[in-house]
């Protein structure tokens, strides 16, 4: 028998252009899809009261490197200069396939519990086979909605060896997870270097092979000078850009490049805080939306900052505002009269644009009947949280982990009366700071970082 729950008499922000937000409505659903959203009638569902609660579409991360959760705070202080150093090159190269899978697993735990429903989780630690399986498996186990962007390590090279930008992407592991390993909840996508970080030939390679396995390509753009400065004319030229080309950060791209890829339909995922503590720039939040788009967002490293999304999407709202605001008094001497970008626009970010990055607009990042029933119930009784005068507004802008009173993925409920459904946290915790320490201790980094993991 199809499983039903019917929230009843909650406030619903549905993100649905046609039904709107609901201030006291409820929302059915049916297995692993909403049936109905409005006022609905009785019906033989378990009832869950929505008093006191906002409901909303579950957060979309469309960026992070989950691999690196053992490493919390490790990262915090670092340019991407020295991230690329100390991380790629130094703390990655020790990770074993069971360190992948207890970072990713209590990664995505965190993300689940913190309102993402969807993670992008860019894995480019994976030396190994084993190493993807690790992490996949802690994907599934975690219960969330997952695109595993299969990567590449990024080691110095040796001597005699090619440089990690000279390798093409391994299309034979590609196949083979997209064979073996992905279904369900889980769905693939390949992480590639793009021009930015390898050869002309690789890039060519690498687009190629996404198209011809039909997946989302997304890489990196920024974080110094590119290795192919024309790369992208070429790419263009090929006919290798299109909605299934995802740039992260893109901060060194001009504007007329934001605007061609923008007509092309290539989306971008904004990480707001690591572009400005690393030294990528501003963030392209506010040229895109010259160009008439929109990005997602991403928490991009838990080795440097807090995973969750409300958080992020606070400042990517805020950052872009102060530049609004600045760029208006130069011009004119004097304060706008208005914000430039609604609560609800930063809300978009965070799920509906979240969606369309991963092509999966028709089933996820909305409340509406026909699609997923991933959602997140807010609750609204606490001090922080009273009185709720705009409920856009007050979950964007007020909203925190501690009032995150229920998650949904897939009908499922993932964390429900405040508590995440998960068994053995204590267990899984004490695992992820065992995995930290070996690694700390396994690349030499100063003793008093490594003192400190062991606590």
């Amino acid at each position: 028998m199809t499983q039903r729950t019917l929230i009843r008499n909650a406030t619903v922000v549905t993100m649905d252009d046609k039904l709107g937000d609901l201030l006291s409505g409820d929302v059915l659903i049916e297995g692993d899809r909403i049936a109905a959203v409005g006022k609905i009638a009785s019906t033989d569902a378990e009832i869950v009261d929505g008093h006191d609660s906002i409901v909303i579409p579950g957060l979309i991360n469309a960026h992070m490197h989950t691999w690196q959760t053992a490493l919390r705070g490790v990262a915090a202080n670092w340019t991407v200069l020295e991230y690329f150093r100390k991380m790629h090159a130094g703390l990655a190269t020790v990770f074993q396939p069971e360190d992948l899978h207890i970072a990713t697993l209590v990664g995505a735990l965190n993300q689940l519990n913190c309102g993402t429903t969807t993670l992008v989780d860019w894995c480019h630690n994976n030396p190994t086979p084993a190493h993807n399986d690790a992490a996949i498996d802690a994907l599934r186990e975690s219960g969330i909605r997952a695109a595993f962007f299969h990567g590449t390590p990024k080691p110095d090279p040796k001597p005699g060896q090619p440089g990690f930008w000279e390798i093409p992407h391994p299309s034979v592991e590609l196949e083979r997870l997209q064979r073996a390993r992905i279904g369900g909840l889980v769905k693939l996508g390949a992480a590639v270097l793009g021009p930015h970080y390898s050869t002309m030939e690789v890039s060519l390679h690498d687009f190629r092979m996404a198209k011809e396995l039909g997946l989302i390509a997304s890489m990196h753009q920024g974080g110094g000078p590119p290795r192919t400065p024309e790369g992208w004319q070429r790419l263009e030229s090929e006919g290798l850009l299109g909605r299934h080309v995802n740039i992260v950060h893109g901060n060194s791209l001009s504007d007329e490049q934001l605007a061609r890829f923008c007509s092309l339909g290539v989306s971008f995922s904004v990480t707001p805080e690591s572009e400005m503590t690393q030294g990528h720039g501003f963030p392209i939040t506010g040229r895109l939306r010259k160009c008439g788009c929109a990005p997602s967002l991403g928490v991009d490293l838990e080795a440097m900052a807090s995973g969750e999304m409300f958080i992020v999407a606070r400042i990517a709202l805020g950052m872009q505002r102060a530049l609004d605001n600045a760029a208006h008094r130069e011009q004119t001497d004097s304060i706008p009269e208005t914000s430039t970008i609604t609560t609800r626009e930063a809300l978009r970010w965070a799920t509906i644009e979240g969606a369309r990055m991963l092509c999966m607009e028709d089933r996820i990042g909305s409340l509406a009947p026909g699609k997923q029933a991933d959602l997140v119930m807010i609750s609204t009784d606490a001090l922080n949280m009273q009185p709720v005068n705009d409920p856009v507004s007050t979950v964007v802008m007020q909203t925190s982990l501690a009032n995150i009173s229920g998650v949904m993925v897939a009908g499922q409920w993932r964390k429900r009366a405040g508590e995440l459904l998960a068994e053995g946290i204590a267990e899984k915790t004490a695992r992820l700071r065992n995995s930290g320490r070996r690694i700390l201790q396994g690349i030499g980094l100063p003793s008093e970082v490594s003192t400190l993991a062991g606590h």
